[in-house]
C-alpha cells in the first residue's frame, strides 16, 4: 500500500473528538488540555514483550494503549490524548495493522482517549508500537511514590501473579483469539478452560484499574502510588527508596491469584513466587494510613475490586523484608529488568 496510502487510511478509522483542534494528517496535532498535563510513554517490541504468533494483534494494540493507562492511573490521572508510532516489517499485512488498530481504537473508546497522531516506519526487525499518552489529573491531587510513611500499610488491588502464568501457559503453547477464546490449551489438556483464559488475558489484554485509581487520587487516600507492571519485589523497592522507608511483606498476605496458583502448581512451582516476582499485574500498589483504609476497601467495592493489606512501611533503611514462617528475611528484587540478569 505504501507509507502514505496506509497512514491516510489510518487516519480515516480514528474518530474526531472533543479537544482536538487539530488530528492525524498534520506535522503536529493540537489538543486542549487542562492546567495540569500527565505525560508518560511506554514500547512493546516484539522479541521482547510479545512473539507475534502468541499475540492476536487486536488484544495487542488493547494492550499497548493500557499499559500507558496503568501509569497514569496510577499518579491518580486520567487519559485524554494518544501518539501512536509503529515500526513494522515492510512484509507485515496489512490485515494485521488494522486489527491492531481495532484494539488501540477499542480500548480508547472505553478510556476516553483520543489517538492524535504518530509515526509509521520501516523496521529492519520486528514489530514495535510505541504509544506516548497524555493526561490530567486534579492540581494537588498527584499520587506520587515519594508519601508513604512509617505506619502505613501496604496495599495491593487485585490479585497478582496471573499475567506471569499467563506467559507460562503461552510457553507451552496455549493460545487465545482475538475475541479471548481458547484456541488450544497447548499442553495443558485436561485443564479447567477459565483458568487458562484467565491467565492468558491478564497477560494479553490487562484490566488496570483506571476509575478506582482515579477515585483514590480525587479523595487523597493513599500517602504513596505506583502500578505494578515489574513485579511487587522490584516495584516495592521504588516507593521505599522515594519514601526513605522500610516495608515489611506478610507472604502468607499476597493476593496471589487462584488461577495462576493452579498454573504454578501444574508446572512445580511455588504460588507466591509469580505472585511476588512475576510482574505485568497492572494493579495498584498502595501506601494507605490506617485512618484511610476502611473508605478505601468500601471505594473498592464500588468497582467490585478486593483490596488487601500485604504488610506496612516502617522506620528504617529503604528496602524490602519478607515474613513467613521462617521468619523475616531481605526480599531481592526479582522482577523483569530489561538490562539486567533477570531479563526474560
Amino acid at each position: 500500500m505504501g507509507e502514505r496510502a496506509y497512514l491516510r487510511h489510518l487516519r480515516t478509522r480514528v474518530p474526531a473528538t472533543a479537544g482536538v483542534l487539530v488530528g492525524l494528517g498534520e506535522d503536529a496535532a493540537a489538543v486542549e488540555t487542562g492546567p495540569l498535563v500527565l505525560v508518560t510513554t511506554d514500547s512493546l517490541v516484539e522479541g521482547v514483550h510479545f512473539r507475534r504468533e502468541q499475540s492476536p494483534p487486536r488484544l495487542l494494540g488493547r494492550k499497548a494503549l493500557s499499559v500507558n493507562l496503568s501509569d497514569l492511573g496510577a499518579m491518580g490521572g486520567a487519559g485524554r490524548y494518544a501518539v501512536v508510532s509503529l515500526c513494522l516489517p515492510p512484509a507485515l499485512e496489512a490485515d494485521w495493522v488494522d486489527a491492531l488498530y481495532d484494539g488501540l481504537l477499542e480500548r480508547a473508546a472505553e478510556a476516553g482517549v483520543a489517538i492524535v497522531g504518530g509515526n509509521l516506519a520501516a523496521s529492519s526487525g520486528g514489530i514495535v508500537i510505541d504509544v506516548t499518552l497524555l493526561g490530567e489529573a486534579e492540581p494537588g491531587r498527584l499520587l506520587r511514590r515519594s508519601g508513604a510513611r512509617p505506619g502505613d500499610c501496604i496495599v495491593v488491588t487485585g490479585t497478582i501473579g496471573a499475567a506471569a502464568a499467563g506467559v507460562q501457559l503461552l510457553t507451552d503453547g496455549a493460545r487465545l483469539d482475538d475475541e479471548l477464546r481458547l484456541l488450544t490449551p497447548g499442553a495443558w489438556q485436561g485443564s479447567p478452560e477459565p483458568v487458562i483464559v484467565g491467565c492468558l488475558r491478564a497477560q494479553l489484554d490487562p484490566q488496570p484499574p483506571l476509575a478506582l485509581a482515579r477515585a483514590i487520587g480525587e479523595r487523597g487516600l493513599v500517602h504513596a502510588a505506583m502500578d505494578l507492571s515489574d513485579g511487587l519485589s522490584s516495584d516495592l523497592p521504588e516507593i521505599c527508596a522515594e519514601s526513605r522507608v522500610r516495608a515489611v511483606v506478610d507472604a502468607g498476605a499476597l493476593p496471589v491469584d487462584p488461577a495462576a496458583a493452579v498454573v504454578a502448581r501444574g508446572r512445580g512451582g511455588e504460588p507466591r513466587s509469580l505472585a511476588l516476582h512475576g510482574g505485568e499485574d497492572y494493579q495498584l500498589l498502595l501506601a494507605v494510613g490506617a485512618e484511610e483504609l476502611h473508605e478505601l476497601v468500601a471505594l473498592a467495592r464500588v468497582w467490585t475490586i478486593e483490596v488487601a493489606v500485604v504488610g506496612a512501611f516502617l522506620e528504617g533503611e529503604p528496602g524490602v523484608w519478607l515474613r513467613d514462617g521462617a521468619g523475616e528475611r531481605r526480599l531481592e528484587p526479582r522482577g523483569h529488568d530489561h538490562f539486567g540478569a533477570t531479563s526474560r
